[in-house]
């Protein structure tokens, strides 16, 4: 009967495994057979703005993007080479349609650089004046002389690109890359020489596909897709399947905040100046090769009279999710930031940031001084193990107990197996007799698992360990294990552990205790090296830790029984 019931038990639990599975293709965005090429139209396709900034009323028409921009479908590809990245600019639209993360190697091919921007996910930084005549990102732009490449004793590099003009108003877009930053400066020169005022507005945004990048984990959820702070409503992350189905709600208006596409470990956003006026906006794009979003802001351009010239500029950071970088970016101007408040917020820590960003603080200050991240997450559980050895001293305590009594409970249950309320007064009894708290092994675990899965969160979502060697056959921390010895090894651990808790009186729980170390192990195959390491380290310690406690407990139970003999 016990193996029937176990039977069912892993079938039912099989089945809901296959359902959680088959929901979650469910959800996944549908790609669409050629998904390698994108051959959308851009002619005739409108200009995508949201409403109107209060200053000077917008119709939403007046912006393109209501279809999938092609990315790089016409004209040049200028290349911009610095000492962090190689950026591809197009001079159909004049937008950046590739970003090569010198780096950060790529998911496929190691012996290529990671590109945060490109053609596969439609994937570019687009930009564009709204007006009458006035350039956006539909526009052919010529390209001015200059160097393509930061030069070694040089601290930046700029790129010109030059609009055609239109009743005697000339504009250039002009992108400036600055040594040892991802932050990309990029900015309008309008030169009104018309016998009319100019009163613009300026749109910056981000298009891509709702397609998760290469290399996700199936069994690791990560978030990808826009993100957006506001002073009022701070953080804010939008699913592609509510920009699909409308359902997006957000403070639109504001003089401060950015717009983000986030993605696991890389970020790209815009970020207008601070205490400029500015809209933000979210949109499905149709017609293209795959479902496509843009995600952008408007911000009001300089007046500018007749024969003068005016000026404006907005930072698009787009790179690498370096806590320091980002923590620098959302300091003001006045402390040398750019204002980007709640940036660092888009490394992912999950529910628990308030730890886990600590705890990611104090990986940092190790790594200063081993120098190697693999070693720093050893250190780090060692720390944390050490700080919470009182708790879990009484933990293994209690457990110590509970095994002792183990071949009592047994008999209690062969004794009163049929009469439930008979058994339960009498293991009471027992616990009452030997001064057990039954809980006492698992409350003090509660206490520590919030820390913990804080610290899953930030190893999860440090940037840090991509590519990070640690010794011999791991050479990428956020990469699974390539030979599976970590999880193997994680594996065993557990079944130790398992051997050292107490055993449970039911036989089927025990049956099913015997099976978690192998269904949690297999899980942990496909999981990053850097987490498995962890856990490897910690159920390590805690092995060693319970051991010891359960040694010293039994000898004190022993000692106890040959003095009363």
């Amino acid at each position: 009967m016990d193996n029937r019931r176990l039977i069912l038990l892993l079938v039912f639990s099989f089945s809901l495994v296959m359902l959680w599975d088959a929901w979650q293709k469910y959800n996944q965005p549908k790609v669409a057979a050629q998904i390698a090429a994108v051959t959308t139209p851009a002619n005739g396709s409108p200009v995508p703005v949201p409403s109107a900034i209060k200053s000077a009323p917008v119709a939403a028409s007046s912006v393109p993007g209501a279809t999938p921009t092609p990315v790089a479908a016409k004209g040049e590809v200028i290349s911009i080479k610095t000492d962090l990245f190689v950026a591809e600019v197009s001079t159909q639209g004049g937008d950046i349609v590739g970003l090569e993360l010198n780096n950060y190697k790529a998911i496929d091919d190691k012996s290529k650089s990671f590109s945060l921007f490109d053609t596969k996910h439609q994937y570019a930084a687009q930009s564009g004046l709204i007006g009458e005549g006035l350039p956006n990102h539909k526009t052919m732009f010529a390209v001015s002389p200059g160097s393509r490449e930061l030069a070694p004793d040089a601290k930046s590099v700029q790129l010109r690109l030059e609009a055609p003009a239109v009743g005697g108003v000339k504009v250039a877009r002009v992108y400036t890359f600055t040594r040892g930053s991802y932050l990309i400066d990029v900015a309008y020169e309008i030169n009104n020489g018309s016998q009319n005022e100019i009163a613009a507005h300026a749109y910056y945004q981000l298009q891509r596909d709702t397609v998760a990048p290469e290399g996700e984990s199936k069994m690791v959820s990560t978030f990808t897709g826009p993100a957006v702070f506001t002073d009022q409503e701070k953080y804010q992350k939008i699913d592609f399947s509510d920009i699909e189905k409308g359902k997006v709600k957000f403070n639109t208006k504001g003089d401060n905040g950015w717009m983000a596409m986030v993605q696991h470990y890389f970020v790209s956003a815009w970020i207008p100046p601070e205490n400029m006026q500015r809209e933000f906006y979210v949109r499905n794009l149709e017609g293209g090769a795959r479902p496509a979003i843009t995600a952008g802001i408007m911000v009001p351009a300089p007046v500018v009279a007749p024969g003068t010239k005016a000026s404006q500029s907005v930072s698009l950071y787009a790179g690498p999710q370096i806590q320091s970088m980002l923590d620098q970016l959302a300091k003001p101007v006045a402390d040398g930031g750019v204002g980007a408040q709640g940036l660092p917020l888009v490394v992912d820590y999950g529910w628990l940031t308030i730890v886990a960003a600590p705890i990611f603080w104090c990986l940092e200050i190790i790594h200063k001084f081993v120098g190697n991240w693999g070693w720093s997450i050893v250190l780090l559980t060692i720390c944390i193990k050490a700080i919470f050895f009182p708790l879990s001293a009484a933990s293994y305590k209690s457990m110590a107990k509970m095994r002792t009594i183990t071949p009592r409970l047994v008999a209690l249950r062969e004794r009163y197996g049929d009469d439930k309320q008979k058994l339960n007064q009498e293991m009471m009894n027992l616990y009452k007799t030997e001064k057990i708290n039954p809980l006492g092994g698992c409350l003090p675990i509660l206490v520590q698992i919030p820390v913990f899965i804080a610290l899953y969160w930030a190893l999860l979502g440090a940037v840090e360990m991509r590519d990070a060697p640690w010794i011999l056959w791991i050479t990428d921390l956020s990469s699974p294990d390539p030979f599976y010895v970590l999880p193997a090894i994680m594996m065993a651990t557990m079944l130790i552990q398992t051997k050292l808790n107490p055993t449970p009186p039911d036989p089927i729980q025990a049956k099913i205790t015997m099976f978690m170390p192998f269904i949690f192990g297999v899980m942990f195959f496909f999981f990053p090296a850097g987490l498995v390491l962890y856990w490897v380290v910690n159920n390590t310690l805690s092995i060693a830790q319970q051991w010891q406690i359960t040694r010293m407990v039994e000898r004190g139970g022993k000692a106890a029984n040959d003095a009363k003999a």
